[in-house]
């Protein structure tokens, strides 16, 4: 940036009013800064009563869309799923005698584990986080310190990033399905060993994967002949490729001290309209931040 002054005035005096214009401008920047941490902590804010406990929370539709592999629903309040009905009619796993499918529900007894959703309570801590950090900027800090403000309203853009890949999916606090099983006993009845129910957060939707398991076997048997296993064959016989029921069909997991195998693998996710609000509200916020700290670093000299 260049200045031009008429009449001219000697270099050191032009750049003493560069620099007095400069810190004229950091000022009135930082001053409106103030108003810009308020209206940030009014939208954390609504995000955080978005996901907070209600009286009825929100109810869930889960289904796959052209089978009945799974039908059902379940309703999260807070971060928690407190209610659920799921019925399952899945090939390897057969429905108890005079059933038609293998039902499900969230356990209602006292003593059951609770079903928590991991993602949605980091979300929640960030955002918590986010709200502490907008109070300690506007009341305790110096607000007249630029790079104090500075490495605040960077400190505030990390959790509002942490809440997002939260909501997205990406948090690596989020441990895989194979390492954090959920309790059986989250369930009635209880879930048994080759059967595992995964909730989890994507796109800021409710996500629910259904797995039917299979132990690995130490040494190879011999396969019956089945029809399953005469057309396996076949298809080995005549050149022909396997195709994979689903994505992890081929791979083996350490799931609760024991090598398994994916047989059946349903994928369901339910859109949850409060966490979309979230979202869409935690992207707004995250722009207004971007620009606020954009400004700030030019007036700073930090716009390289």
């Amino acid at each position: 940036m260049s200045t031009a002054v008429w009449p001219p005035i000697a270099p050191d005096q032009l750049l003493k009013e560069e620099q007095a214009s400069q810190a004229r401008e950091l000022e009135w920047l930082l001053s409106s800064l103030q108003e810009t941490l308020q209206s940030l902590k009014a939208g954390l804010e609504e995000c955080a009563a978005l996901l907070a406990p209600t009286e009825h929370g929100s109810t869930l539709v889960l289904s796959t869309h052209r089978s009945e592999s799974l039908k059902g629903f379940v309703t999260r309040v807070g971060t928690r799923i407190v209610k659920g009905d799921i019925k399952l009619r899945l090939q390897s796993l057969p429905p108890p005698r005079g059933a038609n499918s293998y039902d499900l529900s969230i356990s209602a007894a006292p003593t059951a584990p609770t079903l928590v959703l991991g993602q949605l309570t980091t979300t929640r801590t960030a955002i918590n986080t986010a709200l502490d950090v907008v109070d300690v900027t506007r009341w305790a800090g110096n607000t007249n310190d630029a790079s104090y403000i500075s490495g605040q309203l960077q400190l505030l853009h990390d959790n509002i990033i942490s809440a997002q890949d939260a909501l997205k999916g990406y948090s690596h606090l989020q441990k895989e399905w194979w390492e954090q099983p959920a309790d059986e006993k989250i369930f009635s009845p209880p879930l048994p060993p080759t059967l595992d129910l995964h909730f989890s957060i994507h796109d800021s939707a409710l996500l629910l994967t259904v797995r039917t398991l299979e132990p690995v076997s130490p040494t190879p048997t011999s396969e019956s002949f089945t029809g399953f296993s005469i057309r396996k064959g076949l298809v080995a016989a005549l050149g022909g490729a396997r195709i994979a029921a689903h994505d992890e069909a081929n791979d083996t997991f350490q799931y609760k001290g024991q090598d398994v195998k994916v047989k059946d693998k349903v994928r369901v996710e339910s859109q949850d309209p409060s966490l979309i609000a979230v979202m869409v509200k935690l992207s707004a916020l995250e722009h207004q931040l971007h620009l606020a700290k954009r400004a700030l670093d030019v007036v700073m000299g930090r716009d390289e």
